[in-house]
């Protein structure tokens, strides 16, 4: 019986003194409530999403290198996470509203994997979302075409199953570090 409670002990002292892999946000923060169009036309709300994770991630469909190894990491975060990987939304907010239409991000995300949330919106409504966020977007405002680059912040952004930012992800950290915070995320009540 003692060998037991020690054992016990020694997990609840492991589980309570883990270390984050991002950038913890602490204490944690309440996350910006948001409402937006997902790919499929309906209503995404963030607040609806208490009781999952959610790995938020702002880019766009025309971006050749940050967003398509972005996604591609989110694919194998959900991979590793197996069957917890349906107590976590994987969404992603587009920065170029004018390209990226509900049919455009459904297109792009069935590449990577078709039940990633895509969100898009008018200008106005993204931008509030970006300023709550922290998300820096631009692109030059002298192109004559479809053609450009929006330049634009690259981090991932997790929020916990309780709706509070709890942490940032820089560019390019390894999905498997990610995967071990989500875990830890998703113990948690």
């Amino acid at each position: 019986m003692g060998v037991a409670m020690s054992l016990g002990g020694i997990w609840w002292y492991l589980e309570r003194n883990y270390t984050y892999q991002g950038v913890l946000i602490e204490p944690p923060a309440t996350a910006p409530e948001f409402s937006l169009k997902d790919q499929h036309g309906d209503l995404f709300e963030l607040s609806q999403q208490k009781g999952k994770v959610v790995l938020l991630f702002f880019g766009y469909t025309n971006c050749p290198d940050v967003c398509p190894i972005t996604l591609s990491e989110f694919k194998k975060i959900k991979g590793i996470l197996g069957e917890r990987a349906d107590q976590v939304d994987f969404v992603f907010i587009t920065v170029d509203p004018e390209r990226d239409t509900p049919g455009r991000i459904r297109e792009y995300l069935a590449n990577f994997d078709p039940t990633f949330i895509g969100l898009s919106g008018d200008h106005h409504e993204l931008e509030t979302v970006w300023s709550d966020y922290g998300v820096y977007q631009e692109h030059d405002d002298v192109h004559v075409s479809t053609e450009y680059l929006v330049d634009h912040s690259s981090r991932v952004y997790a929020i916990n199953k309780q709706g509070q930012w709890r942490l940032n992800y820089p560019f390019s950290m390894e999905p498997e570090r990610i995967a071990q915070d989500v875990i830890q995320l998703l113990k948690q009540d």
